[in-house]
C-alpha cells in the first residue's frame, strides 16, 4: 500500500509502510540525537492547535480502546501492514544478545498484531522461542490460525498490558529480548508506565527492550486537525484508535522511572519523495534500547 495513500487515509499505521518499504529497497535512516526542526509555518499551526475533545469523548475513547482495535482487524484481516523483514537488520541486538551462535533465545513481543514482525523472525531465526500478546482478541485469533504458527516455537495470547500480569503467561526473569514496535504510541500516555513496569518483571537482568515508534514531529502528526487533538503531542484517528508522538526525553523519563537504564535512544529521520506527485514526506521515528540492570551482588 503507498504510503501517502495511508497518509491520507488517518489509519492506525499512518505512513508506517513507507519506513518498511525505504527500508527494504536498500535505503537508510539517518540518525542522531537531534529532533527534527519545524519550518515557522508548522510552529505556528502547532501552537494554535488547542485541546478540543472533550472529557467525555476521551473517556469514552479510553473504554473503547479495545473495540476500536478489534474492528479495525475485523475491517483489515491480515493484509494492512507488510511483514517486517527490516526488524533484524534494525535491531542487531536481536543477534548480539547471545552468548554463542545456536544459543536459544526467549522473546517476547509485545503487541505482536497479527504477527507481521513474529512470524518473520521466526522464519529467520530458528533458535528463537517467542512470547506474543495483543490488545485485540481478533489479532490473536489471526496469529493462531497462520500456518506458520508452531505452538513449540511461541506461546500467543490476549493481553492489555496495561493491567493483565504477564507473569500468568510468562515466566518471571525469562525473556532475553522484548520488542516494544510501534505499540506504546496507542496507549494512553498516562498508563504507559504500566506497560513498561509489567515487561520488565519478565525481562531476564542485563537484558533489553527494543523500541521504535513515532517520533515528534513526524508528518502523521502535523497532518491531524485541532479537532483530533487529545493532549500533548497525542491524537486520536477518524476509526477511534489513538496515537501519541514521542520526544527522546519523555520517552527516556518513562523507562527510567520503571527502573531501566537507557542504551541508545535517538530519533530516525527520513524524507519520503513521492516524485509522480511531487511530494517530500519528512518521517520521524524514535528508535531505542532500554536495559533491565543486573541485580546487585
Amino acid at each position: 500500500m503507498n504510503e501517502l495513500r495511508l497518509l491520507q487515509s488517518e489509519s492506525p499505521a499512518a505512513g508506517f509502510d513507507g519506513i518498511i518499504s525505504d527500508l527494504e529497497s536498500g535505503g537508510f535512516p539517518k540518525r542522531g540525537h537531534k529532533m527534527r526542526t519545524l519550518s515557522p509555518e508548522e510552529a505556528e499551526r502547532l501552537a494554535k492547535d488547542p485541546v478540543v475533545v472533550s472529557d467525555f469523548k476521551q473517556q469514552k475513547l479510553e473504554k473503547e480502546a479495545q473495540r476500536n482495535w478489534d474492528l479495525f482487524y475485523k475491517r483489515n484481516s491480515t493484509n494492512f501492514f507488510k511483514d517486517r523483514h527490516w526488524t533484524t537488520r534494525e535491531f542487531e541486538e536481536l543477534k548480539a544478545c547471545r552468548e554463542f551462535d545456536d544459543q536459544k533465545l526467549t522473546i517476547l513481543e509485545a503487541g505482536c498484531g497479527v504477527g507481521n514482525c513474529l512470524f518473520p523472525l521466526l522464519e529467520e531465526d530458528l533458535n528463537i522461542f517467542a512470547y506474543a500478546c495483543d490488545f485485540s482478541p481478533r489479532a490473536v485469533e489471526y496469529v493462531k490460525q497462520n500456518p506458520l504458527y508452531d505452538p513449540q516455537r511461541c506461546k500467543v495470547f490476549q493481553c492489555d498490558l496495561t493491567k493483565d500480569d504477564l507473569l500468568e503467561n510468562v515466566p518471571p526473569d525469562s525473556v532475553d529480548v522484548a520488542t516494544l514496535i510501534f505499540v506504546l504510541s496507542a496507549i494512553h500516555p498516562e498508563k504507559m508506565h504500566l506497560v513498561l513496569c509489567n515487561i520488565y518483571k519478565v525481562l531476564k537482568p542485563g537484558k533489553c527492550v527494543l523500541f521504535r515508534d513515532y517520533g515528534l514531529y513526524d508528518h502523521a502528526m502535523l497532518r491531524f486537525k485541532s479537532a483530533n487533538k487529545l493532549g500533548e503531542n497525542f491524537y486520536v484517528r477518524q476509526d477511534g484508535t489513538r496515537s501519541y508522538f514521542f520526544s527522546d526525553d519523555f520517552l527516556a523519563e518513562l523507562f527510567l522511572s520503571a527502573g531501566y537504564k537507557q542504551v541508545v535512544n535517538e530519533y530516525v529521520l527520513r524524507e519520503t519523495v513521492n516524485k509522480k506527485e511531487g511530494l517530500c514526506v519528512p518521517r520521524v521515528f524514535l528508535q531505542s534500547k532500554f536495559q533491565k540492570p543486573h541485580k546487585e551482588t
